[in-house]
C-alpha cells in the first residue's frame, strides 16, 4: 500500500480528477495549500506598497492505493497536471504501514478498496 501526495496548480484539479477517474481511481482527498518551490514567487504593488508574494496557491492531493495502482495513479497525475512550465508541482510516494476502514474494521488492501 502506498500514499501518493501530489502538489499541483489549482487550475489543473479538474483535469487530474478526470484522468484519475478514467483509471478507476475514485478515492482521494483534496486540500488547499500554500507553497513555493523553484519558481520562488513574484512582486506586486498594492496601494503603492511593494509586496513580495512567495507562497503561491497549490492543491494537495492525497490518494491511498494498493501497490497495483501506484504506477497508473502517478502517470495519470503527471499526464493531467503537466504544462511543461515551472511550478507544475511534485509527487511523493510514501509506504503506507496500515489502513483501517472505520465502518467495517477491515484493514490492509481491503480497506483501501
Amino acid at each position: 500500500m502506498k500514499l501518493i501526495i501530489a502538489y499541483i496548480k489549482p487550475e489543473k484539479l479538474n483535469d487530474v480528477k478526470q484522468e484519475l477517474y478514467k483509471h478507476d481511481i475514485m478515492k482521494l482527498s483534496v486540500t488547499n495549500a500554500l507553497g513555493c518551490g523553484q519558481q520562488g514567487g513574484y512582486h506586486e504593488t498594492y496601494r503603492g506598497v511593494d509586496i513580495e508574494v512567495n507562497l503561491l496557491k497549490k492543491i494537495r492531493l492525497e490518494v491511498a492505493v494498493n501497490n497495483d495502482f501506484v504506477d497508473q495513479t502517478v502517470e495519470a497525475i503527471i499526464n493531467a497536471a503537466r504544462t511543461g512550465k515551472i511550478g507544475d508541482g511534485k509527487i511523493f510516494v510514501i509506504e503506507l504501514a496500515q489502513c483501517i476502514r472505520i465502518r467495517t474494521g477491515e484493514g490492509g488492501n481491503e480497506a483501501i478498496g
